[in-house]
């Protein structure tokens, strides 16, 4: 959630006195230099109400009038269905909304006072353990999250505490923890490392690797103070899936020659509830609790989990990996309730709705929505590079195990094909300018085409890739389960009208677009000491000496 700082009223008003607007502003009888709501609409009491909108009103307004003036500024807000930005779904079946809306004043906290939602909760990780591979003899534990932040965290958290407590057995240094990551990562799991005190080893990405964590760089980054390793099934830069399989191997090897064991944590915040479903599942055998390299696990009950935003998981392949500790018996709302959260209070009707997913689509239901999402990502994909302007960085429209562009590849394949015929990896569809494009209208720059795609009330966004390949900027495009066959029609149809307009407009005419600057995007600069060794970022600006952006 972005910060948000408390505005003052009369500092406002001060500042608009130099302006031109200020004298027209001072005489109206009702603005007040912009600080008020204004209500035109009649009700029961009034028919104009003012309402102050940084201080709290010292009389309060009839309802009907807050509600339409509220309704009015949301109305600002672009369409949720065209934010192709974003992974979190815009989109529930009636039944799940009306399940959700009944019981939206269930608190996940009062365990005993809801013992029924607690069931669906218990039932929703046996679920998700069962669906990620829960290997007999193991006693699988988890919980429901507020999303994939707080459950990385937890799941770091867990690992830095195993960590710890084994070299206080071995009675050595612990001061020293560090965790691996790729510099694709979302900003949350670099979050664990700052705000744990973790040092986070930010390993670069490059082409060779697909723009998601090297194993050779691995190899060349742990050590006996590392507590894990970040895995990410599902970058959210490209859709890339890492390779989970080669890092356990490569860990495995590890530990043979120096004893050192080091745990996985898979972030599967949008995988997780794609790759158990697909065909092509996650580009090798296996990736979840059937390697015993990998210890917890995390999705997002809001992305693929087909649920509105307020949900994540987060499951330890047995109890013993979760320190005790670390888990808290709270005694004082009834009975007796475990507990190892962040927050406590926290909603319990997206907990519900996502039962009711799980148990009203099924294996199939899962099954047909992903492999929709998946095709129709291929068809946006190769209806791009087939205009000759853009080239796509995704592979999930690339032929299984080709990750290069060839002009002479058919658009259309057979007609039964799966996505098991191609690479593996999210519904992302990631493509910029080719470089025939760039090379023929060097001076066309590429945001210019979000900017324009925005005024079709499209949010697509463009931004460089991760630190060490960030010369290449993308735009991306993720496809959920409400993009339709006929919003992706209008989207491939709009798109291409947007780029022959650019193309034949005068550049001088699009410099206010460009110009412009889009301030609702959370950045980070990490701070702390560089780590030395090898290929490593842990600190000191490793995001390549400059501001990274969240891109999910």
């Amino acid at each position: 959630m972005s910060l948000s700082r408390h505005v003052d009223p009369d500092s406002i008003i001060d500042s608009l006195k130099g302006m031109h607007m200020s004298e027209a502003g001072q005489k109206h009888v009702h603005t007040h230099g912009g600080t008020h709501h204004i209500t035109p609409y009649s009700t029961r009491y009034a028919s104009e109400q003012e309402i102050s909108k940084f201080k709290i009103p010292e009389k309060g307004a009839p309802a009907d009038a807050v509600h339409q003036m509220l309704k009015d500024e949301l109305d600002l807000d672009g369409r949720p269905n065209l934010n192709l930005a974003s992974f979190v779904g815009t989109y529930m079946e009636t039944h799940a909304e009306q399940l959700m809306f009944e019981n939206i004043s269930k608190n996940m906290s009062d365990a005993d006072e809801y013992p029924a939602m607690m069931q669906m909760h218990s039932r929703c990780v046996s679920i998700i353990a069962n669906m990620w591979g829960a290997q007999n003899g193991e006693k699988a534990i988890g919980s429901a999250t507020t999303g994939s932040s707080e459950a990385i965290h937890l799941g770091g958290l867990a690992m830095k505490r195993r960590w710890q407590e084994k070299r206080d057995r071995e009675g050595k240094d612990k001061s020293k923890p560090n965790i691996i990551m790729g510099s694709n990562a979302q900003v949350a799991l670099e979050k664990f490392a700052r705000y744990f005190e973790v040092e986070a080893r930010i390993l670069p990405v490059s082409e060779k690797s697909r723009f998601r964590l090297d194993p050779e760089l691995v190899k060349k980054n742990i050590d006996e103070n590392t507590i894990g390793i970040f895995v990410i099934l599902g970058s959210t830069y490209t859709g890339h899936y890492e390779p989970v399989a080669e890092i356990s191997k490569i860990l495995d090897e590890y530990e043979e020659k120096t004893g050192v064991d080091i745990p996985i944590h898979v972030d599967a915040a949008s995988g997780g509830f794609i790759a158990p479903f697909t065909h092509s599942g996650a580009g090798g055998p296996k990736w979840d609790f059937e390697l015993p390299r990998v210890k917890s696990i995390n999705v997002s009950g809001h992305k693929f989990g087909l649920v509105y935003a307020g949900v994540g998981w987060i499951i330890w392949r047995d109890e013993s990996y979760l320190p005790k500790h670390l888990i808290f018996e709270l005694h004082y709302l009834g009975g007796t309730e475990e507990s190892y959260t962040l927050n406590f209070s926290r909603p319990g009707a997206q907990i519900i709705a996502q039962y009711f997913n799980l148990i009203h689509l099924g294996f199939s239901g899962y099954r047909s929505i992903m492999e929709n999402c998946l095709s129709n990502a291929r068809l946006l994909s190769k209806s791009l590079e087939a205009t000759g302007w853009y080239i796509c960085v995704s592979d999930v429209h690339r032929k299984k195990g080709v990750f290069k562009f060839n002009k002479d590849d058919p658009v259309f394949s057979k007609k039964d094909e799966t996505s098991a015929d191609y690479n593996e990896g999210l519904p992302v569809v990631a493509f910029r300018f080719s470089d025939e494009f760039k090379k023929e209208l060097p001076h066309l720059k590429q945001e210019t085409m979000s900017n324009l795609l925005r005024a079709k009330q499209y949010i697509i966004p463009n931004y460089p890739l991760p630190p060490n390949e960030e010369k290449i900027e993308i735009l991306r495009v993720v496809v959920r389960e409400s993009m339709s066959f006929d919003l992706l029609d209008r989207l491939i149809t709009d798109i291409c009208q947007v780029t022959q307009g650019l193309i034949e407009s005068d550049s001088q005419d699009l410099s206010l677009l460009n110009g412009s600057k889009d301030s609702s995007m959370e950045k980070h600069v990490t701070k702390g000491t560089r780590h030395s060794k090898g290929q490593g970022k842990g600190g000191n600006k490793p995001m390549s000496e400059g501001v990274h952006r969240t891109v999910c």
